[in-house]
């Protein structure tokens, strides 16, 4: 496929989109180098003792003088890969790309009022491939800019849309504590590790558990905790350190994990600031758990984090109307959907 701007080419790469549906993946396909184990994950817990020494490491309750903010901002990023795409270069080199669409959003959770809004989202849409020859693909109304990635595997290329998606997440995290700025107080939320993001008064919550961070002589007191109820804060020091605490959320016992997500914040902050934020994310997250009636995830999944998400799927389009375009694009015919 040539892309292509009101039918006339502009570059000489050829696109070919792949017939399966992103969902299943592409016809090729190499290890994914990004799951559970890899060496960003690690399990080196570089300091047990930033609150307790480990001998006393056990269940810590909500401090009686600490008290949720007045306000949460709580922010969510939502991806989709739209095609698997291969190029052809003119001198007939062949490069992976994937067309994909992300957006990012926060919900506004006014605790004094009871209310919640939208306080800002965004959609951005790439192309990304290691191709140098490579211009923005636009199919229609609808633009993939050109993001140029160094690695030709095409198990990276998902990856890679990963630090654009956290970018925008920045952004608009960044707006709506401008457009707040008379709040006297307030907590910003990330859904998933912070990843190296500076932002002020934030912490990263985690609410799926791939592996522990901990020696297993401390697996138990995680395991032991009760509803409300966190681990002292340990400073985790693989690739992406960060100041780290587990707590359990309001719900049904199960599993020894059931319920439990680990919450982490900036490793630049002092460790008296970070045992702060871990009291006060105690005292704000389990408010916000879900319930299994209305979420297979409860209660994991934030109540205002599952109706964001929804909204910002909502705004990246419908998969299979964009899969179409850019197919019939492919094939040098125009989708009367997209004109």
């Amino acid at each position: 496929m040539t892309a292509t701007v009101t039918g006339r080419p502009v570059t000489g790469v050829r696109w070919f989109v792949e017939g399966w549906q992103p969902g299943y993946g592409t016809s090729f396909e190499a290890a994914d180098p990004g799951g559970p184990g890899a060496a960003d994950d690690g399990q080196d817990a570089a300091d047990l003792a930033v609150e307790l020494d480990s001998a006393a490491w056990r269940p810590l309750r909500q401090p009686a003088d600490v008290r949720a903010p007045d306000v949460v901002l709580l922010v969510d990023g939502v991806r989709r890969i739209d095609a698997s795409l291969w190029s052809e270069e003119p001198d007939g080199v062949s490069y992976p790309a994937l067309a994909a669409s992300y957006a990012a959003g926060v919900v506004r959770c006014d605790l004094r009022r009871g209310a919640a809004r939208l306080a800002g989202a965004r959609t951005e849409r790439g192309l990304f491939t290691p191709s140098t020859a490579a211009t923005d693909l636009v199919v229609g109304r609808v633009r993939y800019p050109a993001r140029r990635v160094d690695d030709a595997d095409p198990a990276v290329l998902p990856q890679a849309v990963q630090p654009a998606l956290a970018a925008l997440e920045i952004a608009v995290s960044e707006q709506a504590r401008v457009d707040g700025a008379d709040d006297p107080a307030d907590l910003l939320v990330v859904d998933g590790p912070l990843r190296g993001r500076r932002l002020p008064n934030t912490v990263g919550y985690v609410k799926s558990q791939r592996q522990p961070y901990l020696p297993a002589s401390l697996i138990p007191v995680v395991t032991a905790l009760q509803p409300a109820e966190r681990s002292p804060v340990f400073l985790r020091g693989t690739r992406w350190r960060s100041y780290s605490w587990y707590l359990r959320l309001p719900g049904p016992r199960g599993a020894p994990w059931a319920g439990i997500v680990r919450v982490e914040c900036r490793p630049d902050l002092t460790p008296q600031a970070a045992i702060a934020l871990a009291d006060l994310s105690l005292a704000t997250l389990p408010r916000f758990a879900s319930a299994p009636y209305k979420d297979p995830r409860a209660p994991q999944n934030l109540v205002p984090i599952a109706g964001l998400e929804r909204r910002l799927r909502a705004m990246l389009g419908d998969a299979r109307l964009l899969h179409r375009a850019l197919s019939l694009s492919a094939a040098g015919q125009e989708s009367p959907a997209w004109r």
